[in-house]
């Protein structure tokens, strides 16, 4: 049985507040292809979280060192994810980072990005954590980045899918079973 593998972003950021702004982007797609990149901060973008940088282990001296301006990065999301849709388990905040990437670059995303519940089943909501939990085990990413997040989110899922399918659990009214 072939399962549906969707497209998947994440985004890290420079803080969690409003202030915040986009510093990495990475995404993988059903077919395996992935692009990450950092994200030269705009001169206004100056909000930075001492909080965000223990989590993502970037400093903003490396966004202007490794970094790429806004419009390549936007360009190249176009050209990569053209006419395609793309989940976050993070919709909430991941969206807005995006837009204000666009917005900043003066292009126009040429992409959806949806909210991963949008496509989650309930039994595979039930059973997220822990297989999440597996997932970040077995695939021993050491770093907590967008593009290995992304890469995690994706394969969570795929293995939530199977596990549902596979046990035959069924959402019946309010009540989950487990079918024999």
């Amino acid at each position: 049985m072939q399962f549906y593998r969707p497209n998947v972003i994440d985004c890290e950021a420079s803080g969690f507040g409003k202030d915040s702004y986009p510093i990495e982007v990475g995404v993988v797609l059903s077919n395996g292809m992935h692009y990450c990149s950092l994200i030269i901060p705009e001169p206004e973008w100056l909000h930075w979280d001492l909080q965000a940088e223990k989590i993502h282990g970037l400093s903003r001296e490396q966004l202007f060192s490794s970094g790429k301006p806004i419009t390549t990065v936007a360009s190249k999301l176009n050209e990569f994810l053209s006419e395609k849709t793309v989940y976050s388990d993070a919709w909430v905040v991941d969206s807005p980072w995006m837009i204000e990437l666009f917005y900043k670059s003066g292009l126009k995303p040429k992409f959806y990005i949806r909210a991963l519940e949008m496509i989650l089943k309930e039994p595979q909501m039930d059973i997220w954590s822990k297989i999440k939990s597996q997932v970040i085990d077995d695939l021993a990413l050491t770093r907590h980045r967008a593009s290995s997040d992304a890469l995690i989110i994706q394969e969570t899922f795929i293995r939530t899918q199977e596990i549902v399918f596979q046990s035959g659990i069924c959402n019946t009214g309010n009540n989950l079973k487990l079918n024999p």
